[in-house]
């Protein structure tokens, strides 16, 4: 039988460590007292329409999810955290040195390899920012890598894919997230003779945990509550914050989420 004061969260499996993060979190919360369990799904429209419906208490979300989210319930769902990592996010404008391509309107005749249809941070906020910036997109083709559809961008897939044109100079310029753009250059996978930074976005917010508008002020209160009681300093729970990438857990602000909300708008979705 269910418990009916369990709590069920709702993720995507995007990675096989994402059932490694969620048991260890699951055992985290039933240690703080808190019933908690996960659901796994394939993409983040099933799990958007999961929560919607009720049967998900939480949905941790991408920025593309949380938007919709807000949108489809009037801004009657609840955001109840997030990462460190996730504010202040921001992607990058990366170009080949040997295409004479120096300020951002030099992209307009030149191919720019593009991010997955539903990446916030390879395809859609860069494009809508390179507009906010004057670039005229209709001068500029794309090349556009939809890989993992229904993921938002969480397994890099797609960024790799930019980089690889890029690399392969199938591609003048390239957007990719500033996160895949960091560990790629650590792991000396990019040649910095061949490729460089021509621009940095202006900073926007990533992922959330949405609760369903109806969920009860008691689940909102002990969720919040297990969440933030992870330290880094405690070794059991700095494991699993590496693994989902941060920190520190901190409350949900919206403010980061208004230029991929002006974003969608523009481009009619």
């Amino acid at each position: 039988m269910t418990d009916v004061n369990s709590i069920l969260l709702g993720a995507v499996a995007y990675d096989p460590k994402v059932v490694t993060i969620w048991e260890g979190i699951r055992d985290h919360f039933h240690g703080q007292g808190v019933p908690l369990d996960f659901a796994l799904f394939s993409n983040y429209e099933r799990q958007v329409e999961e929560l919607l419906k009720g049967h998900i208490d939480i949905a941790w979300n991408t920025p593309l999810a949380h938007v919709r989210v807000k949108q489809r319930t009037a801004n009657a769902s609840l955001s109840l955290g997030m990462r460190d990592s996730d504010r202040d996010f921001c992607a990058k404008v990366v170009v080949r040195s040997d295409r004479g391509i120096r300020s951002l309107k030099d992209l307009e005749g030149k191919t720019l390899a593009v991010g997955s249809s539903d990446s916030t941070q390879a395809r859609i906020l860069p494009l809508y920012f390179l507009g906010k910036e004057g670039v005229d997109l209709d001068k500029v083709e794309l090349l556009s890598f939809d890989t993992d559809p229904g993921k938002h961008g969480d397994t890099g897939t797609s960024e790799l894919d930019v980089l690889k044109a890029l690399q392969e100079g199938r591609a003048d310029a390239g957007t990719v997230g500033d996160l895949i753009w960091v560990n790629e250059q650590a792991a000396g996978h990019v040649n910095a003779n061949q490729i460089e930074v021509l621009w940095t976005t202006p900073g926007f917010d990533h992922c959330m945990f949405d609760g369903n508008p109806s969920l009860s002020s008691e689940k909102v209160e002990a969720f919040t509550r297990a969440l933030f009681a992870m330290r880094w300093d405690n070794p059991d729970h700095r494991r699993l914050l590496e693994l989902e990438g941060l920190r520190e857990w901190l409350p949900a602000r919206e403010e980061g989420y208004r230029s991929l909300e002006e974003a969608l708008r523009q481009q009619g979705r």
